[in-house]
């Protein structure tokens, strides 16, 4: 029976070069939040267990949704305004909480103030815009991260950890699947195309990037769905191969209670993620070799989390920003273009198009 590795060593981030002031870290490091939606408020909260950060101000398109975001969250200032709130001199950092279309908006927008920015996943429209807004942040010798916060979640990096030993065998195959029912009228942000709604941005993405993370670039992509009258993806299965021999089988979806587990399968047995896969904190691993009398026992690994895990994401950025880094390692930009460029793939095959913004 293969057993888990027990003397893995600390989840510590190697640095990326230095290539920008570093922040001091004799006082926290200060957020300005731009847009009050569902995720910002997830964000905020997630924020404030972090004696690292404070809020420093807020974001919106009406001053009454930024006074209301303020008073819940503790922000000391509140704008009815984007660009405010971007050239308010007591924000270090700027998340961008705004739809899918605005994103590449709102990121110039922080990077005309010459501040640092954590933008929502998925990170643009499209991939000439993400390879656009990181272009820009090389430019400008900015910190830019995509906040793919499955990327910076301890048990996730320690399943990698535990992968490159190579005592769990050779990844060959990857399942993830990540889906609920939308019950939102077609004009929602998460059913109009026109703002990059459907199921591949919002949620195709944690499968795609969970596939990259065990297996890498494939070399084949397919994909199947169903679209909505006004051409969002409603219902998506994508079928992913690699140089390896290696597949991944992955489905979001807007129309059911899909499972919303995960799991990666090898020559020596099988690690299972159960629901939430994209933020766990306890996983499985089943070995398949030696000699089994009986149902093989699985052991697990168990992993708290600080909040509901934003943290994890916040904490990496704080992390850079004191120490002058402009790109994370554990979210590289490079990953997040070549995701985008996966996605533009995948959409070509299922009609998807979105209307860009001008």
């Amino acid at each position: 029976m293969t057993k888990l590795p027990t003397d893995l060593p600390p989840l510590d981030v190697t640095p990326g070069p230095s290539r920008a002031e570093p922040l001091p870290d004799d006082r926290p490091v200060r957020w300005g939040i731009l847009a009050t939606g569902k995720i910002a408020g997830s964000f905020a909260r997630d924020l404030a267990l972090l004696p690292e950060c404070e809020i420093a101000a807020v974001g919106a398109r009406r001053q009454e949704s930024a006074d209301a975001f303020a008073a819940e969250h503790g922000a000391a200032a509140a704008y009815g305004d984007y660009r405010a709130l971007v050239e308010d001199p007591a924000v270090d950092v700027v998340y961008v909480a705004t739809p899918h279309a605005l994103h590449r908006e709102h990121v110039e927008l922080a990077f005309e103030a010459g501040k640092p920015v954590l933008c929502e996943k998925a990170f643009t429209l499209d991939a000439a815009d993400a390879e656009h807004l990181v272009a820009l942040a090389r430019e400008k010798n900015l910190f830019l991260m995509e906040a793919m916060w499955m990327r910076c979640n301890p048990l996730v990096r320690r399943l990698r950890q535990l992968f490159a030993t190579g005592a769990l065998g050779e990844v060959r195959q990857v399942r993830a699947d990540l889906g609920f029912v939308v019950d939102k009228p077609p004009t929602d942000r998460l059913l109009d195309p026109a703002l990059g709604g459907g199921a591949l941005l919002d949620m195709g993405v944690y499968p795609l990037t969970f596939a990259s993370l065990f297996l890498g670039e494939p070399s084949t992509l397919a994909a199947t769905a169903a679209l909505s009258e006004v051409g969002a993806d409603l219902n998506l299965a994508m079928s992913l191969g690699y140089d390896s021999g290696a597949v991944a089988s992955l489905t979001s979806t807007m129309t059911a209670w899909s499972p919303r587990t995960a799991s990666i399968a090898t020559d020596r047995g099988r690690i299972d993620l159960p629901a939430p896969f994209h933020h766990p904190t306890s996983v499985t691993w089943t070995s398949m070799t030696g000699d089994l009398d009986g149902p093989p026992e699985p052991q697990e690994i168990r992993q708290e989390l600080l909040g509901t895990g934003l943290s994890h994401e916040a904490l990496e950025v704080v992390r850079c920003l004191r120490n002058g880094e402009t790109e994370s390692p554990l979210v590289p930009l490079d990953d997040t273009v070549a995701l985008m460029r996966q996605m533009d793939r995948l959409r070509d095959q299922i009609g998807v198009h979105y209307a860009k913004r001008s």
